[in-house]
């Protein structure tokens, strides 16, 4: 029974504890066939406590040591630490079981540490590391990442996804055997998340195609396991009155991400992101400028971000040209202005929010003396609150009157974007309002002979027919 599969295995080196449930037995019919050639890609996407690192990043790669001492295995997870607990688990295994296998194995007493321990006698062995963290030495037979993403926080991160997207790409790609297996065991965060950017590459059939099982805490229409809607899946342990309860005390949108492994758009109710239609480039020649929305702390808390926003008075268009947004101390915000300023060129205004009182001035008088000499620089003073602020650009984008130019920054922007205001962060969105109302309503409004009335730039959504100086409609 201990070499008959990686369940097997399980129930006889945890002394009969280890139980498997339907879902570990279903995942367990998976592995074998991984473990054949028959399966080289797969994901599997389970909610959190039910079972899934200790079965496969426990017990797996013991298994798979034990009846391929001569192959390799890595583990990846959220953390290096992380990883080389399970790294010792396996190790733990083997030392106490690798006897009982049909031949024998055990660990190299001069290569044992947790995060890096091979099979003496043999080549195979055992690495783990951190996502982002370096793979060096041995390849892998079998590549193995559980839970590549630690928290909500990493989860809403552009900037952590690509990073995670990039390492698995170049570090983890690179290490791969031939015909080597890739088994990816995650909760879902996010739709972009990495199972979510594998899952959506599978349309280019040039790629990775993968197994993808998805196992809902509770039961949906077509359930992998058969089960029937509203069926808990693992019941013994979670039931159904229990994941309610979960459900009650977590966000709609967390639940259906980390229990229901459907990580739909988080969105906050203002922008919608099938509003923006992407586009290769903006008119040439039409109006621009760029507005900043800065934070004084590096690192902590807000971002500074500079948006360039260009509009075409005949069609009354808008279109976001640029995103700047970054976490910089004031030298270094001082710095980005500056360069950015250089590259748009001097036909481009700039504004700048105002914060309240003498302090405010002193900072758009230091912009504009020592910063921004010599070009069309102002500072505003915000009116109203955020939200108030955003209620004209998002009036002209449901309408379709707010086109984006392809970008990296696109995804980033649109993450925040569609989250406002219940987001994290919202410089983007504070840069975009100052933008779009300072080009069209404030003192570097774009003119021209033909000026567009309101319902061109703004759609049904605007009561009136001309633009009120620097009065913005409230469109609630």
């Amino acid at each position: 029974m201990l070499q008959s599969s990686p369940a097997g295995f399980a129930t006889i080196a945890s002394n009969g504890r280890w139980i498997p449930a339907r879902h570990l037995a279903y995942l367990n019919a998976i592995l074998v066939e991984m473990l054949k050639g028959n399966l080289l890609r797969v994901i599997i996407n389970m909610p959190p406590r039910h079972g899934k690192s200790e079965f496969i990043s426990k017990f797996l790669p013991a298994y798979f040591l034990g009846t391929h001492p001569d192959q390799s295995v890595i583990l990846a997870s959220y953390e290096a630490d992380f990883a080389s607990q399970w790294g010792r688990r396996a190790r733990t295994l083997i030392e106490e079981y690798g006897r009982f296998f049909q031949e024998p194995v055990e660990v190299d007493p001069e290569s044992s540490a947790a995060s890096r321990w091979n099979i003496k006698g043999h080549v195979g062995g055992m690495q783990t590391a951190g996502i982002g963290g370096p793979l060096t030495g041995k390849g892998a037979h079998l590549a193995i990442i559980d839970d590549p993403v630690k928290n909500d926080e990493e989860a809403m991160s552009f900037t952590i996804r690509e990073k995670h997207w990039e390492w698995y790409r170049s570090t983890l790609y690179s290490r791969l055997e031939p015909n080597g297996a890739i088994l990816i065991l995650m909760t879902r965060w996010h739709e972009d998340d990495l199972a979510g950017r594998l899952i959506n590459g599978m349309d280019d059939e040039h790629k990775d195609q993968w197994v993808v099982v998805n196992l809902p805490a509770i039961a949906e229409s077509n359930d992998a396991l058969g089960r029937q809607v509203g069926e808990a899946l693992w019941p013994e342990r979670y039931g159904v009155e229990a994941l309610n309860n979960i459900a009650a005390n977590t966000e709609e949108y967390w639940f259906s991400a980390l229990y229901q492994q459907r990580p739909a758009p988080l969105e906050g109710g203002m922008f919608k992101k099938s509003w923006f239609e992407i586009v290769k480039a903006a008119p040439w020649g039409i109006p621009k400028l760029r507005y900043w929305d800065l934070a004084a702390t590096k690192n902590a808390g807000d971002f500074s971000s500079g948006l360039l926003i260009g509009v075409d008075t005949k069609t009354g268009l808008s279109y976001i040209l640029d995103v700047q947004h970054d976490q910089l101390d004031s030298k270094d915000s001082e710095d980005l202005v500056k360069q950015t300023a250089q590259i748009d060129g001097g036909e481009v205004a700039i504004e700048m929010e105002q914060e309240p009182g003498s302090s405010g001035k002193r900072v758009i008088d230091h912009f504009a003396r020592i910063v921004l000499p010599g070009y069309a620089f102002m500072g505003t003073p915000s009116t109203g609150d955020k939200v108030s602020r955003a209620r004209a650009v998002m009036a002209a984008s449901k309408a379709g009157n707010v086109k984006i130019v392809r970008g990296h920054w696109n995804a980033a922007f649109l993450d925040e974007l569609s989250m406002f205001p219940n987001g994290k962060h919202d410089d983007q969105v504070d840069a975009l309002s100052g933008a779009f109302n300072g080009i069209w309503l404030g003192e570097f409004r774009a003119r021209s002979d033909r000026d567009p009335t309101v319902e061109q730039v703004m759609g049904e959504a605007c009561p009136t027919s001309e633009w009120s100086g620097s009065d913005i409609p409230d469109f609630t």
